[in-house]
């Protein structure tokens, strides 16, 4: 039926249709939106993975405004800034940056070598005398790499015997020179030796089959498993009771930082070879002059591992939203991660590639993002004051923000499937453990320095795949808390490791204070070891 209307309005259709038909088609719609539901979330799928596959991995963003009242310029496009040029005569070209060897360390050899005329040049071409050198110039410097020297070494012991007592006496006394102990008993192992397979494989990335492989190449028959043997075997008589002493130490801190990510291991009792097991990592915070960075090696994810290893720490605790970190003791504050919060924004914004960029940041995801990396500049603006002037500027400049943001937080609403949804859902669950970093200076915004120290370890299961056994996963541990320990505190790890081979096997035992790698003798000695590799 056709309704008549003035020809000034227009026309529409009505048609008649029973109660059934129409349940009918508001069934259909209801389905038509369900189905259109299920194609947003597999095609953000799809971008997230088209990006996690061929995208940059950084979550640099495209505005960072302070003020964040002001949307009207935080939300207006920005040319980047050109590079610095120098006008050469018709055409530019970029600046040239600063000489390589001015990046070199002062200690470095140097090897001079005098270019002279030859013999048969000598004579001057007007007058016939012969030249004399009025001096030299520098012509060209040049980085030499010698790749490193293998050796054997042979410990004499000299016997002494008494030439009186051999004339006249009837016993012969004869005295013998002591000699080092070996780092491993029965072992051609040196300290050296081991020092470089650890560095090459936890700082390097070399599995030991590669090392084997670059080896024999040199005519030196090594095998991984002999290498595998003298790890472990080192680390249960040297490095052990120095991770126990770190772990002491950490707990001695009142801020901290913890993290954890998958690792496979092949050979687990009561496991499957495909079963995940997982490498935690704890370290201390920005505030702490010594830092220590500890890796710990479980089985499984348990919250358990967490409140086991932080036994009689008392203080705050930087973490992720993982829900092990929410069943710790009442004395450990958790002080959760705006990084995360802002990544999980940026995967969202990441499934809006086909729509304008201006566009996309009016979006939910758009304002979400806009919002953390306010507080990430104001940061940036702050990094260099003390704790207290830090607390004092967050109070003024980050509170308002927060506020805001929480107010936006409760008047906003995403389908809890996709990736704003729970950009959302983990706001709204961790806000309180959030915020908490404008109580106290010493608090960072995110847990990025946690992720940052068990990146190494990341990078290295990438080459190494996974460990064979939980025994080769705890060495593991112990050994990458070692070498990244050492690097935090300004230590060369191969020096450092072969300084605590060198001096333990001959300490039998005993407090391994003098060979924490913040105590000041350590840096001396490794100085010293480094200046006598150099002669050598």
């Amino acid at each position: 039926m056709e309704n008549s209307i003035s020809s000034d309005h227009t026309t529409e259709s009505q048609v008649m249709i029973t109660a059934s038909e129409y349940a009918d088609l508001l069934s259909l719609k209801e389905e038509n939106e369900e189905l259109r539901a299920k194609v947003d979330w597999f095609m953000e799928q799809i971008a997230l993975s088209k990006k996690k596959t061929f995208g940059q991995s950084s979550e640099k963003s495209e505005y960072l405004q302070t003020d964040i009242f002001n949307e009207a310029e935080a939300f207006s496009s920005e040319s980047g800034k050109a590079p610095e040029t120098t006008e050469i005569k018709s055409h530019t070209r970029r600046k040239k940056t600063k000489e390589l060897s001015s990046n070199l360390p002062d200690n470095l050899p140097v090897e001079i070598i005098k270019c002279r005329l030859p013999e048969e040049d000598m004579a001057c071409d007007i007058c016939g005398h012969v030249r004399h050198e009025i001096g030299s110039t520098l012509a060209r410097r040049e980085l030499e790499f010698i790749p490193a020297s293998t050796k054997i070494k042979e410990y004499w012991q000299t016997s002494y015997g008494c030439r009186n007592c051999e004339n006249v006496g009837t016993e012969v006394n004869v005295a013998k020179a002591e000699v080092p102990n070996a780092v491993i008993m029965g072992s051609f192992a040196s300290p050296e030796a081991i020092a470089h397979i650890a560095t090459q494989k936890f700082v390097m990335g070399s599995p030991l089959y590669r090392q084997e492989q670059e080896l024999s190449r040199k005519g030196i028959g090594l095998s991984r498993q002999t290498m595998s043997n003298w790890l472990v075997k080192a680390t249960g008589l040297y490095l052990d009771r120095i991770y126990d002493r770190l772990r002491d130490d950490l707990k001695k801190n009142e801020i901290l930082h913890a993290d954890e990510t998958e690792l496979q291991v092949l050979k687990e009792p009561g496991k499957s070879a495909q079963s995940k097991s997982f490498m935690w990592l704890y370290r201390t915070g920005a505030e702490n002059n010594y830092p220590i960075v500890l890796y710990e090696y479980q089985p499984d994810r348990k919250h358990k591992r967490p409140r086991e290893f932080l036994k009689g720490f008392s203080g705050y605790l930087h973490t992720d939203g993982y829900g092990a970190y929410r069943n710790l003791p009442d004395e450990i504050t958790v002080v959760c991660c705006f990084a995360h919060a802002r990544r999980k924004f940026t995967d969202a914004l990441s499934s809006l590639k086909d729509r304008p960029p201006d566009d996309r940041k009016k979006t939910i995801a758009g304002k979400g993002k806009y919002y953390c990396d306010a507080l990430f500049s104001i940061e940036h603006d702050i990094e260099a004051l003390d704790y207290d002037e830090k607390k004092q500027q967050r109070r003024e400049l980050a509170k308002p923000i927060l506020e805001e943001m929480r107010a936006w937080l409760d008047s906003v609403r995403a389908p809890s499937e996709s990736k704003t949804g729970k950009a959302l859902i983990y706001l709204r669950n961790q806000w309180g453990s959030l915020v908490r970093y404008i109580d106290d200076g010493r608090l960072e915004l995110s847990n990025n320095r946690a992720e940052r120290s068990i990146k190494p370890f990341v990078i290295g299961r990438k080459n190494f795949l996974f460990a064979n056994t939980p025994g080769g996963a705890k060495t593991a541990a112990v050994l990458y808390s070692i070498i990244e320990t050492a690097k935090e505190n300004g230590l060369d790890p191969f020096l450092y490791l072969t300084y605590i081979f060198t001096k333990s096997k001959d300490m039998d035992g005993g407090d391994p204070g003098t060979l924490m790698p913040y105590d000041p003798e350590v840096l001396n000695n490794c100085s010293s070891l480094a200046a006598s590799n150099k002669d050598n």
